[in-house]
């Protein structure tokens, strides 16, 4: 390296005096070293890795897109969803007698008037329906059974109706201690065996 470094050294000065050019032109052009077929192959290639990124490009885009377009149907059917329950819901509440509106019955109403609505039939009060109400109207109302028989303070303390003949089993009729023997006591084993030979 250093020789051939030495001789470039020396060459060059000598070439310069007999004014021998050791530069190439600008517009010189060399032969390449690889062939036309093989500079073709290398421009498709590189223009099929081109046209490969704006493809991925573009399917990235689109399935941007259409992820978008998915979470907007989705909320669209929720919605839908949602009114179609609030107005099976009304409709039922109709049915029962819960509520006399029919609002569930206009088409234009807007989501937010629906939910208002909703949530003002789950506030109404609730009552028996309407073919409870014809037959109270009718028959009349029975009054309240359940818990009818429960003690209270009052009753706990009356006791005028305790009678303590009958409560201990010595009332009329009642054999007992003290009491007199049943008139229809039914005969003994051996009795009915007499009296059904002598029916014989």
């Amino acid at each position: 390296y250093q020789q051939a470094q030495a001789a470039v050294l020396e060459a060059l000065p000598r070439l310069r005096k007999l004014q021998i050019p050791t530069r190439r032109p600008d517009d010189y052009f060399a032969e390449m070293a690889k062939s036309d077929q093989q500079m073709q192959k290398i421009r498709k290639k590189l223009k099929s890795k081109q046209e490969a990124m704006e493809r991925s490009e573009k399917a990235k885009q689109l399935r941007a897109m259409r992820k978008y377009g998915k979470k907007v149907q989705t909320e669209i059917l929720q919605r839908r969803q949602k009114e179609k329950k609030n107005m099976l819901n009304a409709v039922k509440r109709y049915q029962k007698g819960l509520s006399d509106k029919l609002d569930f019955l206009d088409e234009e109403q807007t989501s937010s008037q629906g939910n208002k609505k909703g949530n003002a039939s789950q506030r109404t009060k609730k009552g028996p329906n309407a073919k409870r109400r014809y037959k109270n109207q009718k028959f009349g109302f029975g009054g309240k059974k359940k818990g009818s028989k429960w003690n209270t303070k009052e009753s706990f303390n009356d006791v005028s109706s305790f009678r303590p003949k009958v409560a201990h089993n010595k009332g009329p009729g009642k054999a007992g201690k003290g009491g007199k023997k049943s008139l229809n006591k039914r005969p003994g084993k051996r009795a009915r065996q007499k009296m059904k030979s002598r029916a014989r």
